[in-house]
């Protein structure tokens, strides 16, 4: 692609090819020097080449491979520095003191395995050893190719203050000596688990925003997806990695329809199906049945993707299988018994059998610790009161369940559904 244009094309060129490439560069480093902190300095340095050089000399025919490039080279530089040299070479079996080609060679070396060089940094970003925001932000940092200011903004904190969190993630991983490595066996099935969780507590963030202004961030949506991707592309035979890259397409054809003009939020029954994003449903279908055709139980997300799967095929909300989605739900708590599975099982229950059922279900749940501060509690319970017409009691719960809420959108609806009680305005709205 050599060949002149404007600067600022070119900035966004780079940025374009950053959020593509970064992840594989990383992880080839990483693999290189063992340490994820140092790798993404050294990748930060060829990011900066590329800031500097390619607007003169324009964007090269293989960007990612240039940026591997000058990485390798600058993790050379740095073993020299260090006065390492002679020890990282005996450990690759390289011979680069003062000879080109033989860096070259390394390049080669690096180069192998991408795809699992990939998976380990999968692996080292969603350590258990981190907090689950650490986990967040590492991996939408190293993965996903955002800086630390769209991290922070995605998430509502100050740039500093994630900052802080990513050095502070980096650091844990080094303190604790965790190696650049593919876990096998049950601790493989472990980790994985964890970073299924991390991705989809990405791509919810972006579906349903906890706070802030927004109630969708749709860029969110678009990077855990893009994770989920890689990840089935490198465990191809994992079930619940095409189980969550499917729930995840089906979900995220819902955005255009879940906020009208001007933000506001629209439930899921009362949104225009017309808007539901056709190829994304078909890709999320497609997932699903990779998903079933390999062996073992379906497991939370391929069954959470089998519920999503209900409402996608769902030409109109009044064609939608509650009965079946109820059914689904009951063998996800089997899977996954917790008490927000089990609330959703109660507005499955509510609209497959009447509110009555659905309402016991919820009552079952009101002493729940992780329930009390959740404000889609006191909004199912509020829809449920009203169906059966008990208008008071539900203003009452969604007025408890505006409190709650952190996100300013929801709160606007909640608090309109309060005063909108006892209206007559009975439609279940399910988000």
């Amino acid at each position: 692609m050599p060949g002149a244009t404007s600067p600022t094309n070119v900035h966004r060129t780079i940025d374009a090819i950053w959020r593509i490439e970064a992840a594989k560069v990383i992880a080839a480093l990483s693999r290189m020097v063992r340490d994820v902190g140092l790798a993404e300095d050294l990748a930060q340095d060829a990011l900066v080449a590329a800031l500097e050089q390619w607007p003169e000399t324009g964007v090269p025919d293989k960007p990612g491979a240039w940026l591997m490039s000058v990485g390798k080279r600058r993790a050379i530089d740095h073993f020299r520095r260090q006065e390492r040299l002679e020890r990282k070479v005996s450990e690759i079996g390289r011979d680069l003191e003062g000879r080109q080609d033989h860096a070259d060679d390394l390049d080669d070396a690096i180069d192998d395995d991408i795809g699992d060089d990939l998976l380990r940094l999968i692996f080292t970003a969603c350590h258990p050893v981190l907090s689950t925001e650490a986990r967040v932000a590492l991996t939408l940092r190293l993965l996903g190719g955002l800086t630390t200011d769209e991290i922070a903004r995605a998430f509502l904190v100050s740039e500093p203050t994630m900052a802080q969190r990513i050095v502070r993630a980096k650091r844990t991983l080094t303190k604790n000596r965790v190696e650049f490595e593919l876990p096998h066996g049950e601790d493989r099935a472990a980790r994985l688990t964890s970073v299924f969780e991390v991705v989809y507590l990405i791509f919810n963030e972006g579906y349903s925003a906890t706070s802030g202004a927004d109630w969708i961030r749709p860029a969110l949506c678009e990077d855990a997806l893009r994770l989920g991707r890689i990840l089935v592309g490198l465990v191809p035979d994992e079930s619940e990695a095409h189980g969550l890259v499917s729930l995840m397409e089906l979900q995220a054809s819902r955005l255009r329809a879940r906020t009208g003009p001007d933000g506001e939020p629209i439930l899921l029954l009362e949104q225009n199906r017309a808007r539901w994003d056709q190829l994304l449903i078909r890709r999320g279908l497609d997932a699903l049945e990779r998903a079933k055709a390999l062996p073992g139980p379906s497991g939370p997300y391929g069954l959470q993707a089998a519920i999503a799967a209900c409402h996608a095929r769902a030409v109109t909300a009044e064609d939608t299988d509650w009965i079946r989605i109820a059914a689904l739900y009951a063998a996800l708590a089997q899977v996954w018994p917790t008490p927000v599975v089990e609330l959703n099982r109660a507005v499955a229950l509510g609209m497959a059998f009447g509110p009555a059922a659905g309402l016991e279900l919820v009552n079952s749940l009101l002493d729940e610790p992780a329930l009390a501060k959740y404000h889609l509690l006191p909004s199912v319970r509020g829809d449920l009161l009203l169906k059966l017409g008990r208008a008071d009691e539900a203003r009452a719960e969604f007025a408890r369940a505006a409190e709650l809420t952190a996100n300013e959108r929801e709160r606007t609806l909640l608090l309109r559904r309060a005063a909108a009680a006892g209206t007559g305005d009975v439609a279940s709205r399910a988000g």
